[in-house]
């Protein structure tokens, strides 16, 4: 392709080596616990679940109350410490500020386990006093008894996976649970519990803008601290992609997300991330980590990580089937895959997260946090200012409402020429 005479590419102003950079200091460090069973899977769901149906371990295991055997909790978190032994030359001596635990429903795992898990944690690197430690949880798993044990054992953010109140959208989704269960998990989330979060969806099947306010609501009367409102996308692999349901185009999915987002932030809510809004001061400190191009170390089935060192940034993906890397990670077999980020490829790795942030990045945290000068985004950024994507001065960069909007087009501009 022709260069004008204006323009420097991108690859010129980048370090000379593939992979090789150099950090002043490494970012904060996340360790995200991937418990992968839930009771039944969700016809949208892309992620790495399992069904209790399915033998979890090469051969069937007697069925516990709730449905997770208690020997395949004990072998799962055997092989979540000898993952995290595994790793911890990665990251030796970091200290470790928040904990996030997902899946999969995690609330399917006994309080003892999650103590254990915490526990082993604990007396392998060193966790900040003050750290956020978040359990994923769907209602349908809540017992009061069960819930003060998890806050006992440490747990002290929830994330209740609602998606919806209204009865016909739940049951659109496939959820286990009813209008009344979510409703009594709330209940036990403020019984134990002063910072939780309630994930909804928008965008589903049939949906109205009254019945998505009517959601929204719910979740208010609730007095959450923090709201996850997530657009519902068809996704390959999944029930949804094999037997698409009608759901709203994008102006009406566009039009629901004004009115929710107007009622939120009338409420006192801050929409400090694209699908987020929090209480002031109650944003997600574990997922703004991850948005702020932060470091992740992922133990359990399908887990991923994002490990910086002075030199370079490394990311892994562990083994996705809970069987294989219950067998393999036990006998130190090889259950990850781990490469090197290219440094061409930081630039967009760098946008893609933090231009989910309402208030964007400083720009020195862009150099702080991938090694590479802003000079080698200036062709992206003069792009998306001229296109009304982002506004910018000589400390910080920040998307526009259109930019949040169009976020996709947004992050094209940071492609690698």
């Amino acid at each position: 392709m022709p260069v004008s005479s204006n323009h420097v590419p991108t690859s010129a102003l980048l370090p000379a080596s593939g992979t090789r950079i150099k950090l002043a200091q490494l970012p904060p460090l996340s360790l995200y616990i991937h418990l992968p069973w839930c009771v039944r899977k969700c016809p949208y769901c892309d992620f790495n679940s399992h069904e209790l149906k399915a033998p979890p371990l090469p051969s069937p295991l007697p069925a516990g109350e709730g449905g997770l055997s208690v020997e395949t909790e004990h072998a799962y978190i055997d092989a979540l410490i000898a993952d995290l032994e595994q790793a911890l030359p990665l990251v030796w001596g970091r200290r470790i500020q928040t904990v996030f635990f997902g899946g999969g429903t995690p609330s399917l795992f006994s309080a003892a386990g999650i103590d254990a898990i915490l526990a082993a944690v604990r007396a392998r690197l060193p966790l900040h006093t003050d750290a956020e430690i978040t359990l994923e949880a769907n209602p349908g798993t809540f017992e009061a008894e069960k819930f003060r044990a998890f806050r006992d054992a440490g747990i002290n953010r929830l994330s209740i996976g609602i998606q919806s109140f209204n009865p016909r959208h739940l049951k659109a989704l496939g959820r286990i649970h009813d209008e009344r269960q979510a409703h009594h998990a709330i209940d036990i989330a403020h019984a134990y519990f002063d910072n939780f979060n309630i994930d909804l969806m928008y965008a589903l099947p049939g949906q109205t803008i009254a019945e998505a306010e009517d959601d929204i609501a719910r979740a208010l009367a609730a007095q959450t601290t923090h709201l996850s409102f997530y657009h519902l996308t068809i996704e390959p692999n999944t029930v949804f992609a094999k037997f698409p349901p009608q759901i709203p185009d994008e102006d009406a999915a566009a039009t629901i997300h004004e009115h929710v987002e107007a009622r939120l932030v009338a409420a006192g809510y801050v929409h400090y991330e694209t699908s987020a809004y929090a209480r002031p001061g109650r944003e997600s400190r574990h997922n703004l980590n991850y948005w702020g191009f932060g470091d992740y170390l992922g133990i359990g089935a399908g887990a991923h990580s994002k490990i910086s060192f002075a030199d370079r940034i490394t990311r892994e993906a562990r083994t996705r089937s809970p069987g294989e890397y219950m067998q393999r990670v036990t006998t130190g077999a090889h259950v990850i895959d781990r490469k090197d980020v290219p440094v061409a490829e930081l630039p967009f790795e760098f946008a893609m997260n933090a231009l989910r942030l309402a208030d964007g990045f400083a720009i020195a945290m862009f150099t702080e946090r991938t090694g590479v000068q802003i000079v080698a985004a200036t062709k992206a950024l003069r792009e998306a200012e001229t296109k009304g994507l982002i506004t910018r001065d000589h400390l910080r960069i920040r998307p526009t409402e259109r930019g949040r909007n169009f976020l996709n087009d947004l992050l094209q501009l940071f492609l690698e020429d």
